[in-house]
């Protein structure tokens, strides 16, 4: 690859960098795996640090809130560092805290180390779009965004089962320290195959509020929030809730979360197919089923199978909701993609922090059923206002012509 193809301003990159890319790919797979590890080893973790469970959902938690902040600052802080460092940086943030945590003796030393984990998945998440338009050219940039966010799948189907299953062989650390070694061999492919990319610009938080305050705009990232924080309030107390009603054993709640994974993929693929003839009612759809999801684990009689598959509906619903909303922002602010973009990543992760966080006090408060009662109620209260109050612009086809009706 030139280095000058990657340097170039994005419009002007004659030559595609096609194993840069890929490895950007491979930093999204490992954050999220990493992110996502505590999901699956909630109940081991706790009983190892001899904390409750809802504590130790806070790992999930401060590594949100975290992220929320890096997005936002890091480009700015890192203005004048070669952006290959920079990402290098966070690939090596990413193993520091995986091995850190695998050697944590309580609970406060290891969301100390989560901290580091924030710092590299909110940074990153923050430079990817950008970076990638440096690496091909214009015409190849959806084609290397749809790689690049694949590690979201990827990491969706591996993380959950995979933390199960080596916890259940080898201890929970050992999860921990798989997911370092995913980071070091992340680590070394990026550093032969990203080029230099000089600093050329930065995100700043005053392009972010200008986004936000336009007409519409603050009313479809509320209600972007209130989708994730409802699905990670679900999604961090996943195995507590599977073990009290089923009674299910280690390789059989690995299976399950292995469904859930897959058929996560299978909706990022069906989400691309229905956000061309209905882009606003995906919007809608999606969170309908999974409440409908959530509210049927909970009141419907137990039955393992019966599980299995309303499980397999909540992430299949679920894999088309980042889809949905990445479109919705391209529509509604195609001028500046990047900056609401980034508002997109901080609106996730506070959703994130707020859904564990959310999840934790209803667990303590009325237990697991409870958690997954609220979450499924506000799933579907989020589908109702996605409803009556966000409005997709309309996109002509083939012409390119985008329609701005007033999103309100």
């Amino acid at each position: 690859m030139s280095e000058y193809a990657a340097q170039a301003p994005a419009g002007v990159v004659t030559e595609p960098a096609w194993l840069a890319v890929f490895s950007l790919a491979m930093g999204v797979f490992g954050l999220l795996t990493a992110e996502y590890l505590p999901a699956s080893l909630l109940t081991p973790m706790a009983l190892d640090l001899g904390v409750s469970e809802a504590l130790a959902g806070q790992a999930v938690t401060v590594t949100a809130v975290v992220a929320l902040f890096a997005g936002l600052l890091v480009p700015g802080l890192t203005r004048s560092i070669d952006r290959r460092v920079v990402l290098l940086g966070f690939s090596t943030l990413m193993i520091a805290s995986n091995l850190l945590v695998a050697l944590s003796s309580s609970l406060t030393v290891l969301l100390l180390m989560r901290i580091l984990l924030g710092i590299a998945l909110g940074g990153f998440w923050s430079m990817a779009a950008a970076v990638a338009m440096r690496l091909v050219p214009t015409a190849s940039l959806p084609r290397a965004l749809s790689i690049i966010f694949s590690g979201i799948a990827a990491g969706t189907v591996v993380a959950v089962p995979l933390g199960s299953y080596l916890g259940g062989l080898y201890g929970w650390r050992s999860a921990f320290i798989a997911a370092a070694a995913v980071g070091g061999v992340t680590l070394a492919f990026q550093a032969f195959t990203l080029p230099r990319l000089a600093p050329s610009g930065t995100a700043r938080l005053r392009t972010v509020l200008e986004v936000l305050l336009r007409p519409g705009i603050a009313m479809g990232m509320f209600g972007c929030v209130l989708v994730h924080t409802a699905h990670f309030a679900l999604f961090t107390y996943i195995r507590p809730f599977l073990e009290s009603t089923t009674g299910v054993d280690t390789q059989g709640l690995a299976l399950m979360l292995l469904g859930f994974g897959v058929a996560n993929f299978v909706g990022t693929l069906l989400a691309g197919w229905l956000l061309v003839r209905h882009p606003r009612g995906t919007l809608v759809l999606m969170p309908v089923l999974v409440g409908i999801a959530a509210l049927a684990l909970v009141w419907l009689p137990v039955s393992l199978p019966g599980q299995a598959l309303l499980l397999a509906l909540w992430g299949m619903a679920f894999g088309g909701v980042p889809v949905a909303w990445s479109n919705w922002v391209a529509r509604a602010v195609p001028d500046q993609a990047e900056s609401a973009g980034g508002m997109v990543v901080a609106s996730v992760q506070s959703a994130i922090a707020a859904g564990a966080a959310g999840g934790g006090l209803m667990f303590s408060v009325s237990g697991i059923a409870g958690v997954f009662v609220g979450a499924g109620v506000l799933m579907l209260i989020a589908a109702l206002l996605i409803a009556l109050r966000v409005q997709v612009p309309r996109q002509d086809g083939d012409a390119g012509v985008t329609h701005q009706p007033s999103l309100v």
